[in-house]
């Protein structure tokens, strides 16, 4: 046996359900990782943008916003709108890399480049495009615990 892990790929009829399934002698680091990377390429919200449908990978969104009422998905150069409400989007979101920043945002934490301090207890996120936003201070504690700071 090598070191190396086989990988098979089997295409199937359409009528059955995709699955993935990692046979392996026990779960470690590595084999989370793989499987956290898949469910997240896997998570799928649908956006709307003049009247089209657009699936969009959770690993494509910046951060979700809630703005009069209706909800809304950033990607790089992208908005859609969104039919779920921003808790429901939450708790879908909750296991894979996104948090509540602030009463209308979740973040996607995978997007943030860098975080510093900004008025009264808030933070403010640097995301990969270059927007920012802000993380009300009630948020702080969550957004330090998942990027493992004290």
């Amino acid at each position: 046996m090598g070191d190396r892990m086989k990988i098979s790929i089997e295409e199937i009829n359409k009528e059955l359900a995709e699955e993935i399934l990692i046979r392996c002698h026990e779960v470690d680091d590595e084999i989370n990782e793989i499987v956290n990377k898949l469910e997240i390429e896997n998570l799928i919200v649908l956006g709307y943008q003049n009247d089209q449908v657009h699936r969009i990978k959770l690993s494509d969104i910046y951060y979700f916003e809630a703005v009069d009422g209706k909800v809304y998905v950033y990607c790089k150069d992208d908005v859609f709108e969104v039919k779920q409400k921003l808790y429901e989007l939450e708790e879908l979101c909750k296991e894979k890399n996104c948090f509540r920043a602030s009463k209308s945002t979740i973040l996607n934490i995978a997007k943030i480049s860098s975080i510093y301090p900004s008025i009264s207890g808030r933070f403010e996120a640097v995301l990969d495009n270059g927007e920012r936003a802000v993380v009300s201070r009630q948020y702080v504690p969550v957004l330090k615990n998942r990027l493992g700071l004290k």
